[in-house]
């Protein structure tokens, strides 16, 4: 038994009707950012964001804009691998008035705090990051990364409906290579566009109240192929989507079938497996190096993300097509749970 196949959307499409209701015509997948996310009303339940995660030899780094609607939340964080030296600042900015959010997957957003400065210029295929951050665990922070977005590459476009009126365009850019620095105080740290890449996590949407959800994801280079996974689960059950893709060397093989993540909720840390809840096409494991958590409580909204770091190992059986080998791909796996 495997799951139907999903639709692919081939034409530039609106994510909202006039009323700002699902457009059912957006339900589906397309390998280029060609779904417009015009949403509006839906008084306090849009969610907006535009998340950054940038793999480099030495440190990831990851900064996010963010809008939840009654207030803009931006974060910026940062792992050393091999000292776990791991800092984490987040700026909240009640109503958020001044942070706009692009409609196109594509478009230049940016944030400027006392605290916290983030600029996301996008220019002719490249995303131009600059983070400032001047008391990051007591130390400057000074990010200035150019981020290539390949014409020729697929990308992962996914609308999720769980019905008219809650609904999600989430954009999974994988593989997108990366040149620049991040400065910590004395220490610099260069990212080399052969060898790092970036992911961008662009969502836009209307949820509902209470919401759980995994994901799973990695962009690195394996032997001689540049291979981007993004696994998801438990939010997008039962709507008939996934957020399940493979991107080899630019090329995008969507992933129909549900995942099952199994994991241990009182320790992060034991292994992980990642699998097809009907084939044997996804078959992986997730050994994690580094545990984050976030968490807000503010008794109304609450959010708590165990976020691991670590790496993929096992096998994805590509459609019509070859099984791909994953070996000691480093990247990111997580359960977050957010009442908002």
């Amino acid at each position: 038994m495997r799951q139907h196949a999903e639709k692919e959307i081939t034409s530039p499409t609106l994510l909202c009707d006039d009323k700002g209701n699902l457009n059912p015509k957006a339900i589906g997948f397309a390998r280029k950012p060609i779904i417009e996310s015009n949403l509006k009303g839906h008084y306090m339940r849009k969610k907006k964001w535009n998340y950054w995660c940038v793999f480099g030899d030495e440190i990831l780094f990851s900064a996010t804009i963010s809008h939840l609607d009654y207030a803009a939340v931006c974060f910026v964080y940062f792992l050393n691998y091999e000292t776990q030296r791991f800092v984490e600042k987040t700026v909240t900015i009640p109503l958020g008035n001044k942070v706009k959010m692009p409609d196109q997957v594509l478009e230049s957003v940016h944030l400027h705090s006392e605290e916290m400065s983030i600029q996301l210029l996008y220019i002719q295929n490249e995303t131009h990051m600059t983070v400032t951050v001047p008391n990051f665990d007591g130390e400057m922070l000074h990010a200035d990364i150019h981020i290539t977005h390949p014409p020729d590459d697929d990308s992962l476009n996914v609308v999720i409906p769980w019905n008219r009126t809650q609904f999600q365009f989430t954009a999974k850019h994988h593989l997108l290579p990366t040149k620049g620095f991040v400065k910590m105080g004395d220490s610099r740290y260069h990212l080399q566009e052969h060898d790092n890449f970036a992911v961008l996590d662009y969502g836009r949407g209307v949820w509902p109240r209470q919401a759980t959800w995994n994901w799973g994801f990695a962009s690195q280079r394996v032997g001689l192929k540049r291979i981007g996974l993004n696994l998801g689960g438990k939010w997008t059950d039962g709507t008939g989507m996934t957020e399940n893709a493979v991107i080899v060397d630019g090329i995008l093989t969507k992933i129909h079938e549900d995942l099952i993540f199994h994991y241990q909720t009182n320790d992060f840390m034991v292994p992980w497996t990642i699998k097809t809840k009907f084939s044997n096409d996804v078959d992986l494991t997730f050994t994690p190096f580094f545990h984050r958590v976030a968490k807000t409580d503010a008794k109304l909204v609450s959010s708590e993300v165990n976020q691991m770091m670590g790496y993929y190992n096992g096998k994805i059986q590509l459609e019509d097509g070859p099984t791909l080998q994953i070996l000691q791909m480093l990247g990111c796996i997580e359960e977050h749970k957010a009442k908002w």
